[in-house]
C-alpha cells in the first residue's frame, strides 16, 4: 500500500516523467499489436497476395496511430493537430526530407499502383523483380548487370520509395505482360530468299501462336484503357540489303519472362530448318573479297 501511494505521489512531482513513460506503454502496445496481427494473418490467410495486402494495411494503420499518439503527448491535445503540423513541417522537411518522400512513394506506389510485388520493372537505371514493398523501401531481385539477357544476378536491391517522384518506373507486367523483341539473320547472296522467307515466317508463326493469341485480348484492353492505337502482334518479316548479305530481321512478341529461352528457341529451329534445304538457302558471314593484287617492283642491290 505504501509502495502504491509512494508511486502516485511520484507521478503527481513528475508528470513529464510520467506522460512519458504513458506515451512509451501505448507505443510499445501498438507495435506488439502489430507484430501479433501480423503474425495471425500470416497464420489464417492462405492467399499470398492477400496476406501481403493485409499485413501492409496493419502496418499502415498501426503507425497512424503511433503518428497520432506521438502529436498528442508532443501538443497536449488533439485540438492542436494542425498547429503542431505547421510548427514541425518546416524543420521536418528539411532535416528528414529523404525519408519523407520515401513514406510518401509508398502511398503514392500503393494507392496509383505504380507496381506491386510480382511485377518485372526498371528503376533507377536498376532492373528486376519486385520481392517487397514497405514504408520506406522497395526490396527487388536484381535482372543483368553482368548476367546476359533478362537472368537474375542474385543480388537483392532495396530502392527508396522516393524514386517513383525523380524518374521513369519502367513496368514489363502492368496491363500488358509481353513485349516485342527482334533478332536478325544473314542470308547470303544467291539463296532462294522466298524459300528462306517461308521458313523464318512459319517457325515463328508456330512458336508464337500462344503468346499471339493471348496478347491480342490484352493489348485490346491496352487500346480500351489508354489512348493508343492497335498495334501489330503477329510475326512480322523485314528485309534489307547489306554489303555482305541479305538481312532479314524477324519481329515478334513474347511473354516478359520467356524472352531469352524463345530467343534461343526460334535461332536454334531456324538454323536447323536451313540447313536441311541442303544449299537452296544458306546462312552469312563476314567475307572479305581481294579485288585486286597490286604490283610490287623489287629492286636487287648489286
Amino acid at each position: 500500500m505504501n509502495n502504491l501511494n509512494e508511486l502516485k505521489a511520484w507521478m503527481l512531482e513528475n508528470p513529464t516523467s510520467t506522460q512519458l513513460i504513458k506515451y512509451s506503454i501505448w507505443v510499445l502496445v501498438i507495435l506488439s499489436l502489430i507484430v501479433f496481427l501480423r503474425r495471425l494473418i500470416k497464420k489464417r490467410f492462405p492467399d499470398t497476395s492477400l496476406r501481403y495486402k493485409s499485413q501492409k494495411g496493419i502496418e499502415i494503420i498501426g503507425y497512424l496511430f503511433i503518428g497520432i499518439i506521438s502529436i498528442s503527448y508532443f501538443t497536449g491535445s488533439i485540438k492542436d493537430f494542425g498547429l503542431a503540423i505547421g510548427l514541425l513541417t518546416a524543420g521536418i522537411t528539411i532535416t528528414l526530407q529523404e525519408l519523407i518522400l520515401s513514406i510518401a512513394g509508398s502511398f503514392y506506389i500503393f494507392f496509383v499502383r505504380v507496381y506491386k510485388p510480382g511485377d518485372r520493372i526498371e528503376i533507377n537505371g536498376i532492373k528486376g523483380d519486385v520481392i517487397d514493398i514497405d514504408s520506406i523501401y522497395t526490396t527487388m531481385m536484381e535482372i543483368g548487370e553482368w548476367i546476359s539477357s533478362d537472368n537474375y544476378s542474385g543480388r537483392i536491391v532495396k530502392l527508396s520509395n522516393a524514386f517513383v517522384f525523380k524518374g521513369p518506373v519502367y513496368n514489363y507486367s502492368q496491363d500488358f505482360p509481353f513485349v516485342w523483341d527482334e533478332f536478325n539473320i544473314p542470308i547470303r547472296y544467291g539463296s532462294d530468299i522466298d524459300l528462306a522467307k517461308s521458313i523464318v515466317i512459319k517457325i515463328a508463326t508456330e512458336e508464337l501462336s500462344e503468346f499471339v493469341n493471348k496478347s491480342k485480348a490484352e493489348w485490346k484492353q491496352v487500346v480500351d484503357k489508354y489512348y493508343i492505337e492497335d498495334a501489330q502482334v503477329d510475326p512480322t518479316l523485314a528485309i534489307s540489303m547489306t554489303d555482305n548479305w541479305i538481312e532479314f530481321n524477324l519481329r515478334y512478341i513474347v511473354d516478359y519472362k520467356k524472352r531469352r529461352y524463345t530467343k534461343h528457341r526460334l535461332n536454334e529451329m531456324i538454323e536447323k530448318s536451313i540447313r536441311e534445304t541442303e544449299g537452296k538457302v544458306l546462312l552469312a558471314s563476314a567475307t572479305f573479297e581481294i579485288v585486286r593484287i597490286p604490283t610490287i617492283d623489287v629492286k636487287e642491290e648489286k
